[in-house]
């Protein structure tokens, strides 16, 4: 790419930087790292904790336009998953606005599976696999988005890091620095692969090497998390308990159905 880059980040948590904060306050995240890659560039991040697929599309993508971007980030739609009312037609319907309002405006647009924050968060099967569907749902929209405008894509469900607990935040549902560092990483090699190359490749080493110590997790969570966490508690929770409850009902009423024992669903 030739010229000034002009990057703006759409998004939710994730693309805000929760999990990577600055020595002076606030959040750094994977897209400032990215955005550090270019000697010549203005970056502004629109991406907001909880943000949804219709906040992005009514909130940040005005500002967005208006701002000119030639690389833009759309990596959203966890809190879609996580929320009532899950509707995978009309996310896909929201992202392929936003994505296609970005491309028709000249921007090089960056998109992401997700990986599935049941898995992240360790639940228990019955908790774990309704969130699995709608994951699966939300990348199916995502791909298809992604295809249809030919975005720099990228997989970070099925990434290695999923799996290594020293690239995630304390809360398991963001990255740490060390995490943030594989995301910007990915995007870079993506963005390189398609003719649009990062000047300076982000460090894959925390810090210049240091890793985040143990007792900065436990200060995050003493502080700061704790409101996070307790409106997890009071809105996730009763929620995930609710979509467990309905699969059940739903595997027993299928099995009365074909004629099987009414009882618990797989024999439990």
């Amino acid at each position: 790419m030739v010229g000034d880059i002009r990057f703006a980040a759409l998004g939710d948590s994730v693309t805000e930087g929760l999990g990577d904060p600055r020595p002076g306050g606030g959040w750094r995240g994977w897209a400032a790292l990215l955005a550090e890659g270019w000697s010549s560039s203005a970056f502004v991040n629109y991406a907001a904790s909880g943000a949804t697929t219709a906040r992005v599309l009514d909130e940040q993508l005005p500002s967005a336009l208006a701002f000119r971007p030639t690389v833009a980030s759309v990596v959203v739609g966890v809190n879609d998953v996580l929320r009532p009312g899950f509707d995978a037609a009309a996310i896909e319907a929201r992202l392929d606005h936003v994505v296609g309002s970005l491309c028709a405006s000249g921007a090089v647009v960056l998109t992401a599976r997700m990986p599935d924050p049941g898995r992240m968060l360790r639940l228990p099967g019955a908790l774990r696999r309704p969130l699995g569907r709608r994951t699966l749902e939300l990348n199916g929209a995502v791909q298809s988005v992604a295809e249809r405008h030919r975005t720099v894509h990228v997989d970070l469900a099925d990434h290695p890091a999923v799996a290594d607990r020293a690239a995630w935040h304390v809360d398991r549902l963001h990255p740490n620095e060390r995490g943030h560092r594989v995301v910007a990483r990915e995007f870079a090699g993506a963005l390189s692969a398609r003719g649009l190359p990062v000047e300076r490749m982000p460090s894959a080493e925390p810090g210049g090497g240091r890793s985040t110590r143990p007792f900065e997790h436990v200060w995050w969570l003493a502080t700061k998390g704790t409101g996070w966490v307790i409106d997890r508690g009071t809105d996730l929770v009763p929620h995930l308990l609710g979509m467990a409850a309905r699969e059940f009902w739903s595997a027993v009423r299928s099995r009365r159905r074909d004629g099987g024992e009414p009882g618990y669903p797989n024999g439990g």
